[in-house]
């Protein structure tokens, strides 16, 4: 059994069928990546996980508690958390701040800017915030606004402010979409720092080959909303049913 199970979902919007008969076991203190064409059925997939959405059909179990019918806060709390393609986070505040903020949101459950003047007034909030920042090496950055970093840096202090509400499931959707290669490869070393560090499981959606077999240990391959493969990296490698799958036509 993994710490995720996602059992026989199936999500329907009109007339399409988004998903089918989706079954999905992620490990727990692995890094599973799920990968697919465009309108493969990943970004439905990951907002089912989160609360975004109720599957028509089937089950998602995290650490054997159900997440269907629990809103995105409660799904938060059993200890799942989600990086988006676009780094959410408080422009107008500074990096310790912003992180302050969701350090303060785990203890207290009040994730917003109204919180700025409480975490202000506490020093172990500040002092847990600096450690996180520690952690991802941006401490030397705390003081500045937020908006003014790079792509890169955006996503580092996401992912610091993830890390505030201790996770045991990190969930990342696109992590590296627009980056340089530069702030890409950085991405990769700051997870693979996450994963040794925190034994944080973690389930990515990329469509970055170099990214997914820096990282996965299981690769899951979705086409049409249906699971084609499940399988190491190494044996996903030149599969018959993922070129199929990419090319649009089987290679033999």
């Amino acid at each position: 059994m993994g710490i995720l199970e996602v059992k026989n979902v199936g999500k329907r919007f009109g007339g399409l069928q988004a998903l089918s008969e989706v079954n999905l076991s992620v490990k727990e203190n692995t890094v599973h990546a799920i990968i697919g064409p465009n309108g493969a059925g990943k970004s439905t997939l990951l907002n089912c996980l989160v609360g975004k959405l109720i599957p028509d059909t089937g089950s998602v179990m995290f650490d054997g508690n159900s997440v269907l019918g629990r809103s995105p806060h409660e799904i938060n709390q059993l200890g799942i958390s989600r990086v988006f393609q676009t780094p959410e986070i408080f422009g107008d505040l500074t990096v310790l701040e912003n992180v302050s903020i969701a350090c303060f949101a785990k203890r207290d459950g009040a994730y917003s800017l109204n919180a700025f003047g409480a975490v202000n007034k506490e020093n172990d909030i500040r002092e847990a915030a600096e450690h996180i920042l520690d952690d991802v090496n941006m401490l030397e950055k705390s003081g500045m606004q937020a908006s003014s970093l790079s792509r890169g840096d955006k996503r580092r202090l996401e992912m610091a402010m993830c890390l505030s509400q201790k996770p045991r499931l990190l969930l990342l959707d696109e992590p590296t979409a627009g980056m340089a290669r530069a702030d890409t490869n950085n991405t990769i070393d700051l997870l693979k720092t996450i994963r040794d560090r925190r034994n944080i499981t973690m389930c990515i959606i990329e469509h970055d080959m170099h990214v997914v077999f820096s990282l996965a240990e299981r690769i899951t391959v979705l086409a049409q909303g249906t699971p084609l493969v499940e399988e190491t990296p190494d044996n996903i490698k030149g599969h018959p049913k993922v070129r199929e799958a990419y090319l649009g036509e089987a290679q033999v």
